[in-house]
């Protein structure tokens, strides 16, 4: 299925196919404060609609996520990174996707305070 997702401004806008069976949500210090719900897909299945220049980057711990946010509104709809085998992957913040109904996901817990 495809999704429409942006920041709250619009500034950050993206399209991104996915087959959605439930989210994660992350106890880590960035995660927690920031509220994320997060699903991940293959980079290539996520495709900017507004240019990449508009986003602001964020990384801490070992700096291996890009996690991009909006300068204008700071809401933070996606990050880069990459799975254990190297491959890039997107993190989509499943709460910048206003017609996507949250309640219907199950709701994993990851202990990133942990890792």
């Amino acid at each position: 299925m495809k999704y429409q997702g942006s920041c709250h401004c619009g500034k950050i806008a993206y399209e991104v196919e996915a087959q959605i069976e439930s989210l994660l949500e992350c106890n880590c210090s960035l995660c927690s404060r920031r509220g994320y719900l997060l699903f991940f897909v293959p980079k290539e299945q996520i495709q900017l609609t507004t240019p990449a220049s508009d986003m602001s980057t964020y990384t801490f711990n070992k700096h291996v996520i890009k996690h991009h946010f909006c300068p204008t509104c700071g809401c933070a709809p996606l990050g880069f990174g990459s799975d254990s085998k190297g491959k890039e992957m997107a993190a989509v913040n499943a709460r910048c996707i206003p017609d996507l109904n949250l309640n219907q996901f199950k709701i994993n817990h990851y202990d990133g305070k942990a890792v």
